[in-house]
Formats: structure tokens, sequence, C-alpha cells
């Protein structure tokens, strides 16, 4: 499979405890922690000079080679329907009731189709009304294909050239499934919006300030874009929102911590209490 880095290490984990080989590829400037960990985890990974579509050739020109089963997203059936667990847990917890709106990042797109495949069964057998949430497919400023198509009023969305972000989960320049993000959106309600880096860089430090939670670069463009639609007046203050947060905020560069003490020496109190 091509990847970014998280599916990567999710295909390289099962793969390995199914006895099963596993290739992956990756953008050359995938973070060291992921290529690592895929590696560390038994897949053979290799690092391609250009984004994550050119590993998809790869993926796509060795298959009938090499007697690969393609797991790039949508070329297969089984992520989908993983991802629906994302929706199906989402309105156990909230006792068969689903949020408002659902902010979620979007390179490829599955996680936001799954989740609206989900709540579709979900009403189908009874057990959710016909009230859903309105779905928000967040992108960054510098990769926002599904953003310009949702804008343009179009079903397919252009491929992004030179495409650039911190957010590389959702550095997809081209999606295969589109159309379907685009259909999610558009059923729903809901609307494609996209922040700039230097807005996903500030969330990566607000929220883990101030609510303890670790983000990834991803999960961070949700909660910039939220704060963006309360800003417009596309989100209401009085609604309840869900953002998804689709990384481990470990894996990622976090800001210096180098204040010190010498245990030798007497401790100035104040600066503690003002630092």
């Amino acid at each position: 499979m091509p990847t970014n880095g998280n599916a990567g290490a999710a295909l390289a984990a099962y793969g390995s405890r199914a006895g099963m080989e596993t290739y992956v590829f990756c953008p050359e400037d995938t973070p060291e922690v992921n290529v690592r960990e895929i590696a560390l985890q038994g897949a053979k990974v290799w690092r391609v000079n250009g984004l994550i579509n050119d590993c998809g050739k790869i993926v796509g020109e060795g298959k009938e080679t090499m007697g690969w089963f393609d797991v790039s997203t949508l070329k297969e059936p089984y992520r989908i329907e993983g991802k629906k667990t994302m929706g199906l847990e989402l309105a156990e917890q909230l006792g068969w009731d689903v949020p408002d709106v659902i902010f979620y990042p979007t390179g490829g797109g599955t996680g936001l189709i799954g989740m609206w495949k989900a709540f579709a069964e979900l009403e189908a057998i009874g057990w959710l009304g016909a009230r859903k949430p309105r779905m928000v497919a967040v992108q960054a400023s510098g990769c926002a294909p599904i953003v310009k198509a949702y804008d343009d009023g179009v079903d397919h969305a252009e491929l992004w050239e030179n495409a650039h972000t911190i957010a590389s989960g959702i550095r997809v320049p081209i999606a295969i499934g589109d159309f379907l993000i685009l259909q999610a959106v558009r059923e729903s309600g809901g609307f494609a919006i996209a922040v700039p880096d230097e807005e996903i860089a500030a969330a990566q430090e607000r929220v883990p300030d101030r609510e303890g939670q670790l983000l990834c670069p991803e999960g961070a463009a949700t909660f910039a874009a939220y704060l963006r639609a309360l800003d417009d007046g596309r989100v209401g203050k009085d609604e309840r929102v869900v953002l998804f947060n689709c990384g481990n905020g470990l894996k990622y560069p976090m800001p210096p911590a180098d204040a010190a003490i010498d245990r030798h020496q007497p401790i100035d109190w104040d600066a503690l209490a003002r630092a």
C-alpha cells in the first residue's frame, strides 16, 4: 500500500500478526517515526521521491508482477467497513444519538465516507432517527482538492498541484473517493473547509495546554477549522460538535521544554511561580 504514515503502520502490524508479507511505500518526507514504526513492525518499506499518489502508482504498477493485493484507499472493500466503526461507536456512546456536526480530517476520505454509511445503516435498522450530523471535510490550505470541488459545485476533484502541508496524513492531491466524500458532505448539509499550516500548528499547542489532549497535525486541523466555522457562523456555539483526532500526537515534533533547576543552588520560588 501507499501511505503517509499511520495506515502503513496498521497494515504492517496486522500483516505481521497474520504471517503475511507487506510492502509499504511512503513519500520521502514522511515523518521518520512513522517510517521506522512501519519497518519495526515487519513491513518492507521504501521512501519515494514524490507524494502519496506517486506511491500509489508504484503499487498499481507492481500488482501483477509481484502478486500483491492492493490495500490502497478504496481499492478494497474492507477499510470502509472498518471505518464505519467510528460512526457506530459514536452513536452508541451518545445513547443512540448523533452530534450536530462532525469535523473530520480528509485526505482519502474513508473515515468520513464510512461514518456516513454507518449512520444510514443505523437509520435503516431503526437504531437512529432521520436526523444526521452535518459532515465537515477538513483539509489544509496547501492541499485542498475536496474544498475546491465543493466550492465549485462539482462532483470530482482535480489533482492539486504542488501539494504541501505539515499535516501529511491529509496531503492527498487526488482522492479516488472524491465523489463519495462530496456526496456525504452535501447530503448531510455540511461543508468543506481548508485551514493554513500556521493555524494547524497553533491548534497543536493550544489544545494540549487547555485540554490535556495531544493532537496529531491532522486532528489539530479539525480544531482550527472548528474555530473558523464558529467565527463565520457555519457552526453555532450551542451545537454539539465532534472533532476527530486520527493519530497519536507523540509521533510529531513538539515545542522545546528546556527549563532546568540546579539542585545545588537556592531555588527562586517567585521565578517558579511566574514560569
